[in-house]
């Protein structure tokens, strides 16, 4: 659980003037503090320092003003989900490894609801380290998925940034509402998310089949008829 993710957050006091043993502490520390308090808001520069034990002026030493702090605390938050990604891509297909990754996303964000409303709810800005780092860890592990998929000829040829995109939306999506709205019918947790991403995933090479430009009562039909002539 969170624990096993983000953790340890127990601190070990560094010798003076290790200034990434520091850099460390006072990442912790926001972290801890976000997690108490559920809100970006609620955290200061000053409750920081007052939780590592430092000055103010010991903060800005490493990070320009909080909105730095917040954005390194979500930057390593997503190497810890690029880090679960990458552990489940060990699969025997294409198509099974992008399965795995869409359910590590989800499960990854109910494991740590807190941090994940804070990292991908909050208010971004553009160049910031946490698109960095969503740009160079989650989505980047969909896109080559997608990728192997069009060369394989199980996605249809097309953009691939884009297709990975609609994937990603349909994953935050599912994770999103699990972390806000948990209290909803969903059954269990793991079976509605593997529905819906599977919903999507096969609605893209469906798409490519048949036509993305095709009504959905035609394509419906044209699924029916396929089905009858496999039964036939």
């Amino acid at each position: 659980m969170l624990g096993d993710v983000i953790q340890p957050l127990k601190r070990r006091r560094a010798p003076r003037g290790s200034g990434e043993q520091l850099r460390e502490e006072i990442l912790d520390a926001a972290t801890e503090l976000l997690l108490e308090t559920g809100h970006a808001k609620a955290v200061s520069i000053r409750s920081v320092a007052q939780r590592v034990g430092v000055t103010p002026p010991s903060i800005y030493l490493h990070f320009a003003d909080k909105d730095a702090l917040l954005d390194a605390v979500c930057a390593r938050y997503f190497e810890k989900l690029d880090e679960q990604m990458q552990a489940v891509s060990d699969q025997p297909s294409s198509i099974e490894v992008l399965r795995a990754q869409g359910l590590a996303y989800v499960r990854f964000a109910r494991d740590t609801p807190e941090l994940y409303r804070i990292a991908t709810m909050g208010e971004g800005r553009p160049g910031s380290d946490v698109d960095l780092t969503l740009n160079s860890s989650a989505f980047m592990h969909l896109r080559t998925s997608v990728e192997a998929l069009i060369a394989e000829g199980v996605y249809p040829a097309g953009d691939a940034t884009a297709m990975a995109l609609e994937l990603w939306t349909a994953a935050h999506g599912v994770a999103a509402m699990l972390v806000a709205k948990p209290y909803l019918p969903w059954g269990d947790a793991e079976e509605f998310a593997d529905r819906v991403l599977r919903a999507v995933c096969l609605g893209q090479i469906v798409g490519g089949m048949i036509g993305t430009d095709v009504a959905p009562s035609d394509t419906v039909a044209r699924l029916k008829e396929f089905a009858e002539g496999i039964h036939q």
